[in-house]
């Protein structure tokens, strides 16, 4: 494992990567002046997404030549124990049609563990970062960032969940799980994708949880999260990113809310021992 020097440095030159992104989507998405393609697997792509890729792909190539990437747009590169991993624009739908809630995602990987993760959310103004044994914050930069701490929520029926859709959770099978859990807690909303997370992370939210998840969607949020004290797992209580799925809380309420999702599947007639 590297030096925390070095993880302060590499969350240094993340910030500064980010910065220069953060200046290239911002105004588009402000103007609306973008093509939108459909990628095979049926999503959508804006050439904003491609064009922020590739800015961070050049930074990286230029003062970190050794590590590998990997991008949402353009796949991987390298083979390198240190390997980055880039979503250019998370929530391009929400990009698309001007909703603010789009972030970019920038994580760094070491022989397999997430070590370091930043989330820029330039038109909600909004920034989030963490690395391993550094903590987690939040702010417009460095000298007024805010320490984060998830919530000391204990209870599920006290809590608040975050999830993106229930379309996914039906294709799993867990829909009724999940739709008892939701019953379960005090207040469920869709804030959805990055924002979820970063709302645990804050403890304005107790639980997140999404069904279908790719890793660059997942790596930037899961040094944040648990920096902040909480807890992300796959639905499965695997913990990290390895899952294909997302299972957040604040720590507390893991084991009483997982079990939860769990307790049911969809066409069974009660729930499971």
């Amino acid at each position: 494992m590297q030096s925390l020097t070095r993880l302060g440095d590499d969350l240094s030159f993340a910030t500064a990567i980010i910065d220069q992104v953060d200046a290239l989507t911002l105004p588009r998405f402000q103007t609306q002046d973008f093509t939108v393609s459909t990628k095979p697997d049926n999503t959508e792509v804006t050439e904003i997404d491609i064009a922020a890729e590739q800015k961070i792909r050049s930074m990286l190539s230029r003062s970190r030549s050794r590590d590998a990437i990997l991008g949402e747009e353009e796949g991987e590169t390298g083979t390198a124990a240190r390997r980055w991993i880039i979503d250019p624009i998370d929530g391009t739908r929400n990009f698309v049609r001007g909703v603010p809630v789009w972030a970019t995602l920038l994580a760094l990987e070491e022989e397999g563990e997430i070590v370091m993760g930043i989330v820029s959310a330039p038109a909600l103004h909004r920034r989030w970062w963490a690395a391993k044994g550094l903590g987690a914050f939040t702010g417009r930069n460095w000298t007024n960032a805010k320490q984060l701490q998830v919530s000391q929520v204990s209870k599920v029926e006290d809590a608040s969940l975050s999830y993106s859709s229930m379309s996914g959770w039906a294709e799993r099978g867990q829909l009724r799980g999940f739709l008892r859990l939701a019953e379960q807690c005090w207040r469920n909303r869709a804030y959805g994708d990055f924002w979820s997370y970063m709302l645990l992370a804050e403890g304005a939210v107790d639980i997140a949880c999404e069904p279908e998840l790719e890793l660059y969607d997942m790596a930037a949020l899961v040094p944040i999260v648990t920096e902040a004290g909480g807890t992300f797992t796959s639905v499965d209580g695997e913990p990290g990113v390895a899952g294909g799925n997302a299972f957040a809380t604040n720590g507390l309420l893991h084991e009483e809310a997982l079990g939860l999702l769990r307790s049911i599947t969809d066409g069974e007639g009660e729930a499971r021992a």
